[in-house]
């Protein structure tokens, strides 16, 4: 099967916005989520739709976030796997959704991972972001994965290495067919670095990166490259084009907010 090319769309199903893509939903049954701030019960630095549950939120707010995002798509019955993100490029993949399987999973994802290939229908993965990247990677036979690419897994390739290990489950080596949207993260007018972080992309990724000045680095384009490295056609890839620091009213941000916030998510999943 050959995925219709990627788009985001704002969409607001039972009172919560999302950026999603209907055309893959309705070809692959796969369904992606990006959140805002708006649409849950937290209160105060989390108003309203924190799906961050180590960020100082009531925890049974945490989760009643997570259930009405869950019923609003129309997935209340469908299993979540939410990694303890680290900031790094280990993956986990969801193989079944059994419980056995899926407690496996949950366990790794807790240990600390910053990625969750799944490979298995009726299975969700949520990350959650407050500036940091979010990128949906989907496969023609609707595996996918939900990755988390802060400055250190950018540089760490964390989406070229997701990519890869997508395309190895079936078997081949051709990532071109491949669909990958990036969600609402911090963008390259308000990303400030220092000269070692700098490098760091540019040593990865070629100037094309980091702003002339080499004060600021566009998180989108340092993942387009890293992607285009695994094989990725670029017209294949979406990015939301929000930034997070310029619109905390909608996004969380941790810049914006000096540090305390909740996290909206990123979430995937194909129907049973």
């Amino acid at each position: 099967m050959e995925l219709p090319l990627p788009s985001l769309a704002a969409r607001e199903p039972g009172g919560i916005p999302i950026l999603t893509d209907d055309a893959l939903a309705r070809t692959t049954g796969v369904r992606v989520a990006f959140t805002g701030r708006a649409g849950g019960v937290s209160g105060g630095d989390c108003a309203t739709l924190n799906l961050g549950g180590h960020v100082g939120d009531d925890p049974a707010a945490v989760d009643e976030n997570r259930r009405r995002l869950m019923a609003a798509l129309g997935a209340a019955d469908v299993p979540l796997v939410v990694p303890s993100q680290v900031h790094g490029t280990e993956l986990v993949a969801v193989d079944a959704s059994d419980p056995a399987a899926l407690a496996r999973a949950r366990e790794q994802a807790a240990a600390g991972a910053d990625g969750i290939l799944v490979e298995a229908p009726g299975v969700a993965a949520l990350l959650c972001f407050a500036d940091c990247a979010p990128v949906v990677l989907v496969a023609p036979d609707g595996r996918l994965a939900v990755v988390h690419a802060g400055w250190r897994g950018c540089v760490g390739g964390i989406a070229s290495k997701a990519a890869r290990a997508l395309v190895a489950g079936s078997g081949g080596d051709d990532a071109s067919q491949l669909n990958a949207y990036i969600g609402p993260h911090i963008g390259s007018c308000c990303f400030e670095v220092g000269p070692d972080v700098a490098a760091r992309f540019r040593d990865a990724f070629g100037d094309g990166c980091v702003s002339a000045d080499g004060a600021r680095v566009s998180l989108r384009r340092a993942l387009g490259a890293d992607l285009a490295a695994a094989g990725l056609d670029p017209a294949r890839v979406c990015a939301a084009g929000a930034c997070t620091r310029c619109r905390p009213d909608e996004y969380f941000s941790y810049r914006a907010s000096g540090g305390a916030c909740g996290r909206h998510g990123a979430l995937a999943y194909r129907g049973a």
